[in-house]
């Protein structure tokens, strides 16, 4: 999409999670099915939506009901652009109603969560779609044959088209054609139709599945692990301990006669950490995006720098899979705070529990700077995947 486009058009993704799941059936403890709690490699279906239009759009509204508060809760954490989530209606076109009137974007982009695996590729062209004409609907030809049940007759695929979401459009024609709806409509391009004539169609894709039976979740899993990319990286991070100053660790405070030196709180566990990540995704180093030349970083606490690199990352298309550090420091004695360190790191990374991170501490029996106390040192490993 071009960029002048972007400045003129406001763009609002609003994602549908209030659906009932009513055809995932049961789980074999005959516990029914909510596929919008579901684990798909890693991140649920609503999440995966969010990080998928997240930098694509100004805005994000999230259509929920009660059963699907905990993933939409979760998923919005995540994003980026402001969120607002907002309960659905009875019907699909109820809750839909419902996202367009809780935004005044110029352009709603309308996407069923349950469709978790969509990607740049089909969500773009949709948009820049409806920019343009009013409308861009993802649909694909239909590939197979079709054939009536009661009469065995097969009609002309070519003309034919399967509709996918998202479904793109001008909001204010389409919350007009909602208002003049009579009955029911399966999906928003209907609607647009009653009022406004034909659609523009874009380019959807095969991966752009709809998850709708409990067949299709491993098929699903298959899929989202099979287009995931990881990475490793490696981090490593020295301070001088120095009379005067905080030994801050892990964004805890450690009571010691010595601290770190450096220009922000010389947390080296975290600019280890930080390195690692950004090295995994191939962002550069620490100093690159928080240089110490700059004023705005005097004193301030690493683990802020460790939410914007987490911010960085989603933005990239990456999130963190799992954090492994090493301190090595003659003293003070570390293991009191390992876990608080974990706890902080974990809390300061999107998308990631305190079980995905690992902090050890290490002696150097006397041997080298470290073990002299002239300095503490860190190494750390990541693994990060694409999720977009």
């Amino acid at each position: 999409m071009a960029e002048t486009d972007r400045k003129r058009n406001t763009v609002c993704a609003v994602l549908l999670a209030a659906g009932s799941s009513s055809r995932m059936g049961a789980d074999r403890f005959g516990a029914p099915i909510n596929k919008l709690l579901l684990d798909i490699d890693g991140l649920d279906p609503v999440s995966r939506c969010v990080i998928a239009f997240d930098p694509l759009v100004d805005e994000i509204v999230i259509v929920t009901s009660e059963q699907n508060e905990v993933s939409t809760k979760r998923a919005a954490s995540i994003a980026r652009k402001p969120v607002k989530i907002v309960p659905g209606g009875e019907r699909r076109q109820d809750s839909v109603l419902c996202g367009l009137m809780a935004t005044g974007c110029e352009i709603a982009a309308i996407h069923d969560c349950a469709r978790c695996l969509v990607t740049e590729t089909v969500i773009s062209p949709a948009i820049a779609a409806a920019i343009e004409t009013g409308s861009g609907v993802a649909a694909m030809p239909v590939r197979d044959t079709l054939r009536f049940s009661d009469t065995g007759e097969s009609p002309d695929r070519s003309s034919l088209m399967q509709m996918q979401t998202p479904q793109c459009f001008d909001r204010m024609k389409l919350i007009e054609a909602y208002s003049a709806l009579q009955g029911e409509a399966t999906d928003d391009a209907a609607i647009w139709q009653t009022r406004f004539g034909q659609v523009t169609y874009t380019p959807g894709s095969i991966m752009n599945q709809k998850l709708t039976n409990a067949d299709d979740i491993e098929f699903f899993r298959r899929m989202a692990k099979r287009d995931t990319v990881m990475r490793i990286g490696i981090g490593e991070d020295t301070h001088r301990l120095t009379e005067g100053r905080r030994l801050v660790l892990g964004g805890v405070d450690i009571p010691f006669n010595l601290g770190l030196l450096g220009h922000s709180d010389a947390d080296a566990l975290i600019h280890a950490v930080i390195d690692a990540v950004m090295g995994a995704a191939a962002l550069g180093d620490i100093g690159r995006h928080f240089p110490d030349t700059d004023p705005r970083y005097e004193g301030i606490s690493s683990l802020e720098l460790l939410k914007k690199t987490s911010e960085l990352l989603l933005d990239k298309g990456y999130k963190v899979m799992n954090i492994d550090a090493t301190i090595t420091a003659q003293a003070p004695k570390l293991s009191p705070y390992i876990e608080e360190m974990r706890k902080n790191i974990a809390d300061a990374i999107a998308h990631i529990g305190i079980d995905c991170v690992s902090v050890k501490a290490t002696t150097p029996e006397r041997l080298g700077p470290e073990g002299e106390l002239k300095s503490i040192t860190v190494r750390a490993v990541a693994s990060v995947v694409g999720v977009g």
